[in-house]
């Protein structure tokens, strides 16, 4: 029997089937773009995530294998607000990224307390929050939040489609403060009243339980058998943990992707205002999470303004630039940064720069960057008391070996790679086939090779970051200024 999973990404929706032993059989790939229709506003429509299911369903199920039971994830956490029936009342607000509600965030927080909603919730408001960004809703849109009845997420409208069923994960709802009491883990009614009072949340489920089974009409939209189990399904990040067997305390998850995910298991709430402490993706976990703005986003960027060159040769030129990239240095908050600076009017910087320098160069001080944004954000978790014993990293950008070469030169870290470095599609079928018997990621999944760092290049690489951790203060108010004339500019 085999699984399907699929997840929603920020660049592409993902899918996969997989046999009872972790065998990759099929993958397909729908890539797409997300809008912003302003600075700062990033959306994208929640029927295209329904359209791309059917789509990769469609196309994995023509291998005549059947299928057992569904797993599915996505970005998060969103603000997708549809009417009773489900129906997308306008298009979602995607995670931290979206840094259009930065007055909501601090009105609330002057309304409910800072400190009272970290003890409470596990972490601060912040662009990654849902409740500023249905406050900004309701102020700018009122007559949307006027018919609005339900939240989803991506995870959640797929299964909404595919069963009828609306559910939410612990994990995601843990990741919609201030609306979930992260330890009473349930929804914290005053505050969902004080800010969606319109709203009916949803009920609460595991990512691994079942949801409810595929429907007659979604079966025909599909492809795939009428009463075939979904799982609930959870936030890609923490997928992706799961695929690479990262769930058990101690263990750090980087996740190389359009952004850049940190997530370590800790054995009890580490609460820091600089990063994210939430429910884990399985029952009795908890985390303590971390996200850069953007990773892959900013090479996808480059490899743009290079005329879509490939990648491969993008690397090898970056290879060959070397450690420093020649005398470059870059900050990557090209969409403000999440943790653990927490600034939403960050903004992307190269210094450094002249004529003489190449695309290779350039590329080559992205891929420092991210690493030194990493390293940034393993020293807040570990001043913040949080224990790393092993890391696991996962996802495209673990293609290439440099890129992962370069982070573990930067922070000191050693890192595994699995066999399968598909990523959240490949852990949603594990929660999928968790479904129907016990399955173990050990076993699905096991290491591939291990990335050590080379003691040469630690002294190169502890002054650049000295120098990168000095930027961004440096720059910071000028950056803020932009920002700002940035949001007044014309909409395009």
């Amino acid at each position: 029997m085999t699984v399907l999973g699929v997840d929603i990404g920020t660049s592409s929706s993902k899918g996969v089937l997989v046999g009872d032993d972790g065998t990759v059989l099929a993958t397909a790939v729908r890539p797409h773009a997300v809008s912003r229709p302003r600075p700062g506003h990033v959306e994208m429509d929640a029927r295209v995530w329904w359209d791309e299911f059917v789509s990769l369903a469609r196309e994995l199920s023509e291998s005549g294998a059947p299928v057992g039971a569904v797993g599915v994830s996505g970005m998060g956490p969103c603000v997708a607000l549809t009417d009773e029936a489900g129906v997308p009342l306008r298009p979602a607000i995607l995670y931290g990224v979206d840094t259009r509600a930065t007055e909501q965030i601090a009105r609330l927080e002057g309304e409910l307390g800072r400190d009272k909603v970290l003890e409470r919730c596990g972490s601060v408001l912040s662009t990654q929050a849902v409740g500023p960004k249905i406050a900004w809703l309701t102020e700018h849109e009122p007559e949307v939040t006027a018919r609005a009845r339900r939240l989803y997420m991506p995870s959640s409208y797929l299964v909404h489609r595919l069963t009828g069923a609306y559910v939410l994960d612990h994990h995601s709802a843990s990741q919609a403060v201030p609306l979930y009491d992260s330890l009473a883990q349930d929804w914290y009614a005053p505050w969902a009243r004080h800010i969606a009072p319109h709203l009916e949340l949803p009920p609460l489920r595991w990512p691994g339980d079942i949801a409810g089974h595929i429907t007659a009409e979604a079966a025909a939209a599909t492809g795939l058998p009428t009463g075939v189990p979904v799982i609930t399904g959870t936030i890609d990040a923490w997928s992706e943990a799961l695929s690479v067997d990262a769930q058990h305390t101690g263990d750090l998850m980087l996740m190389y992707g359009s952004t850049m995910f940190l997530i370590n298991t800790t054995a009890e709430r580490v609460l820091v205002p600089q990063l994210w402490s939430t429910v884990g993706a399985l029952p009795g976990t908890r985390s303590l999470a971390g996200g850069m703005a953007t990773s892959g986003m900013v090479t996808d960027w480059l490899r743009d303004l290079f005329g879509a060159a490939d990648t491969a040769t993008l690397l090898a030129e970056a290879e060959r630039s070397g450690p420093g990239a020649r005398g470059l240095l870059m900050l990557p908050y090209f969409a403000g940064e999440r943790t653990p600076v927490a600034d939403p009017d960050a903004r992307g910087l190269i210094a450094g720069l002249t004529v003489e320098h190449t695309r290779g160069d350039l590329y080559r001080a992205a891929l420092e960057a991210t690493a030194f944004g990493v390293r940034h954000n393993v020293e807040a978790m570990r001043a913040a008391g949080a224990r790393i014993d092993r890391v696991v990293a996962v996802g495209g950008g673990t293609r290439g070996g440099l890129w992962t070469r370069v982070v573990s030169d930067v922070t000191g870290l050693d890192q595994e790679i699995r066999s399968v470095t598909l990523g959240a599609s490949y852990g949603a079928a594990f929660l999928a086939a968790g479904a129907l018997g016990a399955a173990r990621m050990d076993a699905w999944n096991p290491v591939r090779e291990r990335v050590t760092p080379d003691a040469r290049l630690r002294c190169r690489y502890d002054e650049l970051y000295e120098l990168y951790r000095r930027l961004y203060p440096a720059t910071r108010d000028i950056a803020h200024t932009l920002a700002r004339h940035q949001r007044d500019a014309p909409a395009t």
